[in-house]
This record gives structure tokens, sequence and C-alpha cells, in this order.
């Protein structure tokens, strides 16, 4: 009997892969494997799974979500665009990558910042109601009658709202009076930009566009865009309010106040972050939105997808990669996917040709979780985009993962209502991972993955509640090792994606060859629908 021939060393490093992948099954919440010492991984080539596992933890990303937090806490208690928080934020990425050995780059977008709006009730209950500017008001002070149009209040409601949708449903209701006035109009059915627009024609002075109220996650303050069928900003203000404020501005005899303070130009920063690979001409690019809302510190929103590819980005800076590996990290992205198609659109299509695939990392640690692939293949969600030739196999990938680690997944919508959006509109193919948002978690998903069933997967979804203690670390790590397993997977070879061969054994030679499958809890009767969960494309518009 022959001896078998000795395994070459790049297949020795990646045959361990297997063993660290299995390994974290049985890792408890908030553990991480046995890691060397700190020096030690900073000084080794993480050029295997097993050695970038044992060194990656919960604890490293921990450690830069306080930094996070640390930021908001010293400047209002946000991180959001247009803010101190957020040009800290950046600069803090940058520190960390380029002690990471990185080669860091900046990129600059045009960016108009508006301020913080308010809505005051004069009468007949004098109140201050929480309210946002929505993108592409106009601007100004109006103190004014506060007059409902075509409103439907009980909740909770079932009935298909149309206010304001069409122009005759401001006839006869005043707006020619003398004086001012102001439409207090509710979401539904059409374009938020639609009615605001009918609501000018009709002679209003200022609106305010409040929630439906049929759900809890369409009951809080509104936050979207009056662009889509508009393409021009309006020249009166509007804000969103929520359900509550509508219901309470749309007694009888109510006045208010209006104010969107005039927008300022405010450039903003996209970080980017390159590991040249022996192939120039094929980038594996992953990426997270680093801004937070204006409401809070956003630490699972998105603090959690952007310190998972810090941490990852630490133990892989001595990487010499088969394809170039790129990070970046997203401004603005709360306001409508601004960075993001900011940097795609500055690019060459000889640039955008380079890029082999696109790894999005928006919310990886909600409190009330289920793990979510972005669903490519659309097996539980008909993509509402052209889904780009190549990004079933980023799917594949993740789902083969977490079956490796007996770990249950499920669909989250191919809707491009996060980063991914501007990559997949250039034909770019693209994936990542998702935890939940504002969607209740149903009864059937609690007993899958845990949690309270009836709650939110994150009950501080934009939220000044989204602080350090907003996460949980068993999906944080769990999702860190697939983050780490694909960027790797990926900068060895991106064949099973676009065709261009790598090195000859990769990561995912070691994982199961066929996932598990969806657990096929969303997107069906009682399941838990997604379709408006984590929202802030320019479809966000209704």
């Amino acid at each position: 009997m022959s001896r078998s021939a000795p395994l070459p060393r790049r297949a020795k490093l990646l045959a361990t892969a297997s063993v660290a992948v299995l390994a974290l099954a049985s890792v408890p919440t908030g553990a991480a494997i046995a890691a060397p010492s700190s020096k030690a991984c900073d000084v080794r080539s993480t050029d295997s799974v097993s050695k970038l596992l044992s060194c990656v933890s919960a604890n490293g990303v921990i450690g830069h979500l306080q930094e996070f937090q640390k930021i908001a806490d010293a400047n209002g208690g946000n991180r959001a665009a247009g803010l101190p928080g957020y040009d800290a934020s950046a600069a803090y990425v940058q520190k960390v990558m380029k002690a990471a050995g990185w080669k860091v780059s900046t990129h600059t977008f045009d960016y108009t910042y508006n301020g913080p709006s308010t809505l005051t009730q004069l009468a007949p209950a004098p109140a201050t109601h929480e309210s946002e500017s929505m993108t592409g008001t106009g601007y100004g002070t109006v103190e004014g009658i506060v007059i409902p149009v075509d409103v439907v209040l009980g909740q909770p409601n079932s009935t298909a709202v149309t206010s304001g949708c069409e122009p005759e449903d401001f006839a006869g209701l005043g707006f020619d009076a003398p004086g001012s006035q102001i439409a207090l109009i509710q979401r539904g059915t059409c374009e938020f930009g639609v009615k605001a627009q009918n609501a000018q024609a009709a002679g209003a002075e200022a609106v305010i566009e409040f929630n439906q109220g049929n759900t809890p996650e369409r009951s809080g303050v509104l936050l979207g865009t009056l662009f889509g069928v508009n393409t021009e900003p309006l020249e009166i203000p509007v804000v969103g309010a929520s359900y509550a404020a509508g219901e309470a501005l749309a007694a009888a005899g109510s006045t208010a106040t209006v104010v969107t303070p005039e927008p300022e130009q405010r450039p903003q920063t996209n970080v980017i972050a390159e590991l040249p690979g022996r192939n120039p001409n094929n980038v594996v690019m992953a990426g997270a939105h680093l801004d937070s809302v204006s409401a809070g510190p956003g630490i699972n929103d998105n603090g959690s997808g952007s310190a998972a590819l810090l941490e990852i980005a630490q133990k892989i800076g001595k990487l010499k990669p088969q394809n170039t590996v790129r990070f970046a990290w997203w401004g603005a992205e709360e306001d409508g996917l601004l960075g993001s198609q900011a940097w795609v659109d500055s690019r060459t299509q000889a640039e955008l040709d380079k890029i082999a695939l696109y790894l999005n990392f928006d919310m990886v640690a909600s409190p009330n979780y289920i793990q979510m692939v972005y669903d490519a293949d659309q097996s539980s969600w008909p993509a509402p985009v052209d889904v780009p030739a190549g990004s079933t196999a980023i799917e594949d990938l993740f789902e083969r993962y977490y079956t490796a680690l007996k770990v249950p997944y499920d669909d989250a919508e191919f809707s491009g209502r996060s980063d991914y959006e501007a990559f997949i509109l250039a034909g770019i193919p693209s994936g990542g991972l998702f935890t939940g948002a504002e969607v209740v978690k149903t009864e059937e998903q609690a007993a899958i993955w845990g949690g309270v069933a009836g709650e939110s997967y994150d009950q501080c979804y934009h939220q000044a509640c989204d602080t350090i203690e907003n996460i949980d670390k068993k999906a944080l790590y769990t999702n860190l090792g697939a983050v780490g397993t694909a960027v790797l997977e990926f900068a060895g070879s991106t064949e099973a994606v676009n065709g261009v061969r790598g090195d000859r054994i990769t990561v995912g030679d070691f994982l199961p060859k066929t996932p598990a499958g969806p657990e096929l809890t969303v997107n069906n009767p009682g399941g838990g629908g997604l379709g408006h969960d984590h929202s802030h494309g320019p479809g966000d518009a209704s």
C-alpha cells in the first residue's frame, strides 16, 4: 500500500478550515475560539480560515463598537452624515486601517444637509411632536391651520389609505382661504412626493405627512424621500411625523408651527481601503455604511457591519491575496444610499468591470435576530430588481457556511435597499447578510432562533436606544465568521461568481457542498414579511 503524497503547504493551511469552521458551532454566546496572543495575530499572515477565526473575536468587534459609542456620546448622541460624529467615525476608520497596513483613501461626494425640523402643535392642546425633514423638502417657518386630507384614524386600521394621492382630495377644504394652511396627509398607496406635490399645487404652505398606523413598523416617525416621480425639490416645508402625532394634529381647531431650516452643502466622505492582490484586475469588495440616523448612535445600524469589517481587516492586513481586496465604509446611507451611489457613479466603466463582486453587511447583530442571507436565487422573494449573474454563488457560500455551523438561516429580500443597490444596478454580482430591523418576529421564528415573538428584530431601530447594549453577541460572532470566510474565499478565487480562476484550493472546498436550505419563515402567510424592513433607497418613497 503506497503512502499518500504530502499535501502542498497551501493545502495544509486550508485543510484546517473545516475544523475551524465546525468549531464555531460549539462556541457559547459571546465567546470566541481560544486565540493566540494579540501580538502573534498582528505579525502573522492569516492566510487560512483557521488562522483568521483563531484571531478574530466578538470582543474585538465590540471594542470598535465601544469607540463608535464614545464618538456618538461626544458628538450629540449620533454619528449622522453632515454632523461631527460622522467625521469622527470616518477619521477613526482611517486610523485603524492605516495601522493595519491597508492602502487607505477617501472619496468625497456632494451632500445637502437638512438641519433638524421642528413640529409644534399650538391648539387645541399644545405639544411638541418629533419630526423629520423629508429628503427634497423646501424650507422655512410656517404657522397655520392644520387641515386633515382624507385621513383614516383608528388603530389598528386596515383600511387602504389614499390620503393626498389625487388633486381632488384637496378640493373644498379651504386651502385657497386667506392665511396659512398646513396639509395633514397620511402615508399610504402613493409616493410621499406625489402627496406633497398635490398639497403644494392646492395652495398649502407646509405639509405634515404622518405614518399609516396599520402596523407597529408603520407607526413611528416617518422618514423618507419626496423624490421618485418628482425630480425637483418642493418649494414648501414637508416633515414626517408619527401616527400618534397625526391623530393629535387631526383634532378640530388644530394649529401648528412647522420649521425646516435652510439646507447647507456639507460634502461627505467615503473611506476606501485596499489590499493589493496578485491579480489587480479582479477586485473583491465588501462594504458597510458608517453613518447613523440623527436620532441615535447607530451601534447595530450600522456600527455592527462597520466594526466587523474593521476586525477582519486588522487580521488580514499581512495577507498576500490572489485577488485585490477592497473594503468600503459608506457615508449618508441613511439619507438614500448617497455615498455608495456617488462612488459607483465616479468610476469609469473600465474600473467597474474590474469589480468581481460586492458584499454588503448592514445590521448583523440585531438583539432579537434571525439569520438572513440576501435571496439572490429568489427562493422566498421575487426580487424587485434585476439580480446580476453570479450573485447566487455568493448566497450559496454564506448558506454553506451556516450549514457547516448547523445554524438555521432564512432569506432576506434581494431588494437593493442598502448600499449594494448601486452595484447591482451596475451589473456587479452582490450578496450579504442581515439580522432584521423593525419587522416583528413570529412565534415560528422564535422557536427556531430564540428571542421574543411579537417584538421587532431590533426594537431600537433608528432610535436613541441603538447603543452598545443593543446587540446580540452570538449573532455578531456567527456573522463575523461568515464575513471572514467569504472575504478569504473570494480573495482566493471568484471562479464560482464570474469565472475568473484563482487559487487551486479555496475555503469553499471545506464547506458542505449543498446548503441545508432556508427555513421559509419569511414572505409566507403569517411569516414575518420583510418587504419594508430596513429601507433607505429611493424606493422608500411611499
